[in-house]
């Protein structure tokens, strides 16, 4: 299962302070698998993660598309909105789009909502 990790809040001494510890893992010979998606601030994730791209998410999750032309059929949706919201995810790095398929990256996605810096 792949896993995302999205934060929100955190500083950049802290998403600093991150890399330089997979580096060292990776240094160590250790697996790094951390795949973190970091957002300045409660806005920024809302401008990315709406309600209709996390319904995008869990429909491509289940089920796999092979175009975003079937995709917007599948949701019921216009292909010019469908299309943005996957460009967008896309761009974020929660979906993927270059096997010849739409399909979302991760199996998971945890959020960290960070209160103080």
């Amino acid at each position: 299962m792949s896993r995302l990790t999205v934060t929100v809040g955190g500083t950049l001494g802290d998403d600093l302070s991150a890399f330089v510890g997979a580096w060292r893992r990776a240094e160590r010979g250790e697996a790094v698998a951390d795949h973190v998606l970091a957002f300045e601030s409660w806005e920024g994730l809302a401008r990315v993660m709406t309600g209709e791209r996390f319904r995008l998410l869990r429909h491509l999750h289940a089920h796999p598309e092979p175009s975003v032309s079937a995709l917007a059929r599948a949701l019921g949706r216009q292909y010019r909105r469908v299309h943005a919201d996957v460009t967008a995810l896309e761009v974020a790095g929660l979906l993927d789009r270059s096997s010849g398929g739409v399909r979302a990256t991760a199996d998971r996605i945890t959020a960290e909502l960070r209160l103080a810096s």
